[in-house]
């Protein structure tokens, strides 16, 4: 079996395997989408095949919508030539259950796949139909930057924003030129639908495209009138959501699987921005995605495929809940110690007591008394569900160097806004707190690029590498003296931590905690071990 279009429309092989294949007409399809798009996506990366995709494969399967998606990607432009196109733009979406049973899905709802360098042309045909409804967006964090850490615009922004008449380079500043042109065709409604893992992704995207827009404007490159068009929520929402399913990169344990039932596709390839693709991708079955329902120009029936749809403030809610307790933060600690500790494997680590008994301590011990609750999901029940079931799944091969990508990023969110919710209830002093701080000293250990048995490893890349390590250069296992001159302005970056931890008796907790991690070989292990049968400390009056 070998995945093309051709060979899904002829070869019964597919169903005798147990495939589950596309019940509509995939060519009719692709003439609708072509000639009337409804949605493009920005981000052709693995969950937006594994989850979006398939989403749209079951509204078509139940001819509940009769077109499919375009997708265009920014960043690594590989991608689409290598998984898109060569597959005529189909996907073998894999579903690891908790069980050991793998279901395998051809996914064909995905019409069009689009590069801006060479396809802008394109794009705009598309940005200036009527008939568009929604552009989403996967592009992570790091999309959405537009200024460096002292306030000045990144070189390949500063380009887009100078150069009005040339193409764009950045995904932001495609997408603001593209959306210029559907003003000026006629200034239709859009929904634009961020689905990246970030506090508040819609209003992160609005800032940025108001980023180019207001430079545009005052430069005299656009009327004033583009930018009421983009604040007019009746023609441009930029809606929030919260979206969580765990998709690792491409597992050789399901090659071996798919070579067994005789597909022919599976070729592992890491591009030369070091993503790591197939035809095929594997996830976890559990998937929530809740998104702001505030769509302009319409919208496909999507909650009839399991999304849920509620107002800004409950959105809000959800998103905070699995992002600043109830999943991310626990994830990112496994990654950080699992690094730390020489594991491979996070359903491994789960098996680790100690590990587990960490992130326990984070969740539900200091995550969940100052959790928000969104009521329309039990948080004690998601927050259960990670970590009984989803972490501990030994079929979803994520690991803890692929989580531990971009952690200075993502400490201010899924740390720093826990913190921020004692302190608005009135506690001052957070060295009551035990886990969340020895997370915090552990990132500072992991940064000095040495495991708990003293040998080197390569920290995960991260936009912030460079300048975070240098405030541990020189400390070596075993250091004793006060480390307290080097890491303390890295303590004190609220744009790292969310707050100053010296300002709220972190600060002076954490740089304790780091020498214990620093004193020598074992000594991660063992300081979680001294943690775990300390008695809670309870909060200052």
């Amino acid at each position: 079996m070998k995945l093309n279009l051709n060979d899904l429309l002829s070869n019964e092989d597919w169903q005798k395997s147990g495939y589950r294949l596309p019940s509509y007409n995939v060519e009719e399809v692709k003439k609708r989408t072509i000639k009337n798009p409804t949605w493009i996506h920005f981000g052709a990366g693995n969950i937006f095949r594994a989850f979006t995709a398939v989403l749209q494969q079951r509204l078509l399967d139940s001819k509940r919508a009769d077109t499919g998606i375009i997708v265009c990607e920014t960043f690594d432009e590989e991608i689409i030539e290598k998984v898109y196109r060569k597959f005529d733009n189909l996907s073998l979406a894999v579903t690891l259950k908790a069980d050991g049973k793998i279901e395998k899905e051809l996914v064909a709802s995905v019409v069009e796949s689009l590069i801006p360098k060479s396809d802008y042309d394109r794009m705009v045909e598309i940005f200036t139909s009527r008939s568009l409804q929604i552009a989403t967006f996967t592009i992570t964090e790091k999309g959405y930057a537009i200024r460096d850490n002292k306030g000045e615009f990144f070189p390949w922004i500063k380009r887009d924003i100078e150069t009005f008449s040339k193409k764009p380079e950045s995904t932001i500043g495609i997408l603001t030129k593209l959306c210029y042109e559907r003003y000026i065709k006629g200034k239709y409604p859009l929904a634009l639908l961020s689905l990246d893992n970030v506090s508040h992704n819609g209003t992160l995207l609005k800032e940025a495209v108001m980023e180019y827009a207001d430079a545009w404007i005052s430069s005299g490159f656009c009327d004033s009138g583009f930018k009421e068009y983009l604040n007019n929520k009746e023609s441009i929402s930029f809606n929030w959501s919260m979206i969580d399913k765990i998709t690792p990169r491409p597992s050789e344990a399901v090659v071996k699987v798919l070579q067994k039932d005789g597909f022919e596709d599976t070729d592992i390839l890491c591009t030369s921005k070091n993503t790591y693709v197939a035809s095929f991708v594997n996830a976890e079955e559990s998937q929530y995605l809740a998104i702001e329902d505030s769509f302009p120009n319409g919208r496909p029936p999507l909650e009839d495929v399991g999304v849920l749809f509620a107002d800004r403030n409950t959105i809000d809610k959800i998103e905070k809940m699995k992002v600043c307790t109830c999943l991310n933060p626990l994830h990112t600690v496994l990654a950080v110690f699992g690094c730390l500790l020489g594991y491979k494997s996070i359903s491994d680590e789960m098996e680790d007591k100690n590990l587990k008994a960490f992130i326990e301590k984070v969740g539900y011990v200091e995550g969940m008394p100052v959790v928000v609750d969104p009521v329309i999901i039990n948080a004690m029940d998601f927050i259960r569900e990670t970590i009984e079931v989803r972490f501990p799944n030994p079929f979803v091969p994520d690991t803890p160097q692929r989580i531990a990508t971009d952690t200075s990023k993502k400490i201010s969110v899924r740390f720093g806004e826990t913190l921020k919710a004692y302190i608005r209830e009135g506690k001052k002093d957070l060295s009551f707190l035990t886990f969340i701080p020895l997370f915090f000293a552990g990132w500072l250990r992991y940064l000095m690029s040495i495991d708990d048995l003293g040998n080197e490893f390569e920290i995960s890349p991260d936009p912030n590498a460079e300048e975070v390590k240098q405030y541990v250069e020189g400390i070596s296992l075993g250091d004793t003296g006060s480390v307290s001159n080097k890491i303390k302005p890295l303590l004190s970056d609220s744009n790292i931590f969310g707050i100053n931890l010296y300002d709220y008796g972190l600060g002076e907790k954490v740089e304790g905690m780091f020498l214990e991690l620093i004193s020598g070989k074992g000594a991660v292990k063992n300081t979680i071990e001294k943690y775990l049968s300390c008695p809670p400390m309870q909060p200052k009056e």
